[in-house]
């Protein structure tokens, strides 16, 4: 199989050159290869085949810190060798985790943004309507307000899935080992640079500091009571039809 490369310099991590001594090679991981000199003095580690997610997660053995034979050296080329592998695993299981609900997102999203226009569609045929048929066009402008709320719950349903993923592949690789789900929609094929994805914490958390605002429904409810505000400035002005009567 062909290797697989990952130098330490991706990683945010010192580089430590293999030393001589005691034999650890019964510790490293199972896909563990190599390690070999990388660009400058760096080292890159090899693995014998991708990581797909399903491994278990990549930890320096535990019987290392209680082998006297184990140099620091020794530990530290062990614990770099694991810290790749857990940053190409923690890859791996967000894209094993996140494709299928990628591919379920899409036709929500589609849903939403369909719903999203025809509420707006609907809110401004009301300035072209006869004062006769405001009563019509107000009850298709709720039955719309109804269709886009349902689209953006059953986004945030999913969107939440996917925060979560994505929070759990940072904790174990790091920021700066992110991998984003732009990233991974796009190996399949999706546009998702225009998703509404929040942080992990505004879907559990309703808090004032978290999830105020943060969510495509909220985002919506503001949309709508600019709207119904809109509606009640208007109707505040125009005179009771009695006086419009009385006036003709």
């Amino acid at each position: 199989m062909i290797p697989l490369a990952h130098t330490l310099d991706e990683s945010g991590l010192p580089r430590h050159q293999p030393v001589p001594g005691a034999d650890i090679t019964h510790y490293h991981h199972p896909h563990f290869v190599r390690s070999e000199p990388g660009p400058g003095d760096g080292w890159e580690q090899f693995f014998s085949w991708a990581f797909t997610g399903l491994e278990e997660h990549p930890k320096v053995p535990s019987e290392v810190c209680r082998d006297g034979s184990v140099s620091g050296e020794k530990f530290q080329a062990l614990r770099d060798q694991y810290r790749v592998a857990e940053i190409l695993w923690s890859k791996a299981r967000l894209r094993l985790q996140a494709v299928p609900l990628l591919r379920r997102a899409a036709p929500l999203w589609q849903v939403w943004t369909a719903a999203r226009d025809d509420l707006r569609s609907v809110f401004a045929q009301v300035w072209h309507t006869e004062d006769g048929r405001w009563r019509a066009q107000l009850l298709r402008l709720t039955d719309a307000e109804q269709d886009t709320r349902t689209a953006a719950a059953a986004w945030d349903a999913v969107a939440a899935q996917l925060a979560q993923f994505t929070h759990e592949q940072i904790v174990v690789a790091g920021e700066a080992e992110e991998l984003p789900l732009t990233t991974i929609a796009c190996e399949i094929g999706l546009d998702a640079s225009d998703w509404h994805i929040a942080w992990h914490r505004d879907y559990t958390d309703r808090s004032p500091w978290y999830g105020d605002g943060q969510l495509l429904a909220d985002a919506l409810n503001h949309e709508i009571d600019n709207q119904r505000e809109r509606l009640r400035e208007v109707d505040d002005l125009t005179p009771p039809r009695t006086e419009i009567g009385e006036a003709s």
